[in-house]
């Protein structure tokens, strides 16, 4: 454990595999955020659904971890010496983190601007 929280363990560019169990959560966060991209996709089809913005964010942000995902799962099994270095795994996830608090954000949102939807018809009703 010590040896996680020294600069020469996240920076060094030839690091070897990751450990089985550090490969299989990887592995199983591609295969969740894959699941996502697709729900995600098939949800985001109906345009004209107020949450149509809110499924394309999340399918862009899942279909793009996805691939990233994939990519530091193919550098680091293949040992490519620099894109296998694990400092890459934190800079993945302060991305991560980052575009959840804006989706997050859009998502608070919702309420009032269905709320506005809801009063423009209610005025729109009255309008010849």
């Amino acid at each position: 454990m010590n040896n996680i929280f020294s600069l020469s363990f996240w920076f060094d560019l030839r690091p070897g595999k990751l450990i089985a169990a550090y490969q299989n959560i990887l592995v199983g966060l591609v295969i969740i955020m894959a699941v996502v991209a697709v729900v995600s996709f098939i949800l985001k089809r109906n345009k004209k659904n107020l949450y149509f913005k809110l499924w394309e964010k999340a399918f862009s942000f899942a279909f793009t971890n996805t691939f990233i995902g994939l990519l530091l799962f193919f550098f680091n099994y293949e040992m490519i010496p620099f894109f296998s270095a694990r400092f890459w795994y934190p800079l993945w996830l302060a991305g991560m983190i980052t575009w959840l608090v804006f989706i997050v954000k859009f998502f608070e949102s919702l309420p009032q601007k269905k709320k506005q939807i809801e009063e423009e018809k209610a005025y729109k009703k009255y309008i010849p």
